[in-house]
C-alpha cells in the first residue's frame, strides 16, 4: 500500500497524449467544440425562456436538459483547455473533486430529465383530455424539484462517502476526474462506497429506464390506434427524438463503464470513450430538439434574427 504521508495536494491526470506541435491545434478544436455546445444550448435555453408561447410543461421540462448539458461540458472542458494549452496534466485535489461532482450531476441529471420529459409526453399523447388537470404548475414544479433534488442528494452522499476515506495515491488513471477514478486513490475500506454505488445504480436505472420505456411503449400503442395521420406523425417524431438522445447517452455511458473494467484497452480509446459521453450528447441534444421541434425552430430563428443578425 502507498504511504499516506507521501500524498500530494496536486493530482496527475492521465490526459491525452498530444504531441507538443499539435497541442495548440487541439486547444483550438476544444475551444471550438465548447463554443458550439454553449451556443446551441444557450440558444435553446433562451428561446424557451424569452418566448411566452413556449411556457408550457413540455418546454419548461426541456430547458433542464441544456442546463444539465452545460454543467457536464463545462466541467470537462475547463481542464481540457489547460491540458492542451499548457500541456499540464496536474489538477488540485479540490478541483478534481468539484469536476467529478458536476460530471456525475450531469450523468444522473440527463437520465432523470429524460424520464420527466417522457412522463409529460405520455400524459399529453395518451391522456390528452386530462393533460391540463394533471400537468398543473404544482405538478410541473414537483417533477423539476424531484429531478434536481434527488440528483443532488444521491451524488452528494456519494462524494461524502468518498471524502471520508484517506488518500494515498496521486495518479488519476483517466482523462478527467470521476468517482471511480478518485476511489482508486483511496487506501481505506471502500466496501460502503461500493455498496452505495451499486444500490444507487440498481435503484435509479430500473426506475428511470422503466418510466422511459413504458411511457414510449404506451405512446407507440396510442399512435398505431389513432386514426389521425397528423397526430400519429407528431407522436412518432417525439418518440424518435427522445429515444435517440436516450439510447445515445446510455450506450456511451455503458461503454465508459465497460472501459474501466477492460485492462488491456488502449489509453487513447479509453480517453475517447470517456469524453464522448460529455461531448456528443451536449452537442446533439439542442440540435435534435431544436431542429425536430417546429415551434422551437421557428422561435429560435426569430430570436437569432432579432438579437444576432438584426439586418
Amino acid at each position: 500500500m502507498d504511504n499516506v504521508t507521501n500524498v500530494s495536494y496536486v493530482l496527475m491526470l492521465q490526459g491525452f497524449d498530444v504531441p507538443q506541435e499539435r497541442a495548440f491545434l487541439a486547444f483550438l478544436l476544444a475551444v471550438l467544440g465548447y463554443m458550439v455546445i454553449v451556443f446551441c444550448n444557450l440558444l435553446l435555453l433562451l428561446t424557451v425562456i424569452l418566448n411566452r408561447g413556449l411556457h408550457q410543461p413540455m418546454y419548461i421540462l426541456l430547458i433542464n436538459m441544456p442546463i444539465t448539458d452545460l454543467i457536464g461540458s463545462t466541467a470537462l472542458f475547463s481542464h481540457l483547455f489547460r491540458d492542451f494549452f499548457s500541456n499540464s496534466k496536474a489538477i488540485e485535489f479540490p478541483a478534481c473533486v468539484i469536476q467529478a461532482f458536476f460530471i456525475h450531476i450531469y450523468a444522473v441529471g440527463v437520465v432523470f430529465n429524460l424520464a420527466g420529459m417522457a412522463y409529460d409526453r405520455y400524459i399529453a399523447i395518451c391522456r390528452p383530455l386530462q393533460y391540463a388537470s394533471i400537468m398543473t404548475n404544482a405538478r410541473l414544479m414537483t417533477i423539476i424539484a424531484l429531478v434536481w433534488g434527488v440528483n443532488v442528494l444521491i451524488i452528494g452522499v456519494l462524494f461524502i462517502l468518498l471524502l471520508r476515506l484517506p488518500r494515498c495515491r496521486n495518479n488519476v488513471a483517466h482523462t478527467y476526474c470521476d468517482n471511480p477514478s478518485l476511489l482508486r486513490l483511496m487506501c481505506g475500506d471502500t466496501t460502503i462506497n461500493n455498496i452505495y454505488g451499486l444500490l444507487t445504480v440498481t435503484c435509479t436505472q430500473p426506475i428511470t429506464v422503466g418510466i422511459i420505456l413504458y411511457t414510449y411503449l404506451q405512446i407507440l400503442i396510442t399512435c398505431f390506434r389513432s386514426k389521425s395521420t397528423d397526430t400519429r406523425a407528431k407522436a412518432m417524431q417525439t418518440c424518435a427524438t427522445h429515444l435517440v438522445v436516450f439510447l445515445l447517452f446510455e450506450c456511451l455511458g455503458l461503454f465508459t463503464i465497460i472501459s474501466y473494467r477492460i485492462k488491456n484497452l488502449s489509453p487513447a480509446l479509453t480517453n475517447f470513450i470517456g469524453v464522448s459521453a460529455l461531448i456528443f450528447p451536449p452537442t446533439l441534444n439542442p440540435i435534435i430538439y431544436g431542429i425536430n421541434t417546429k415551434e422551437i425552430r421557428k422561435k429560435a430563428i426569430m430570436l437569432f434574427k432579432k438579437y444576432v443578425s438584426p439586418m
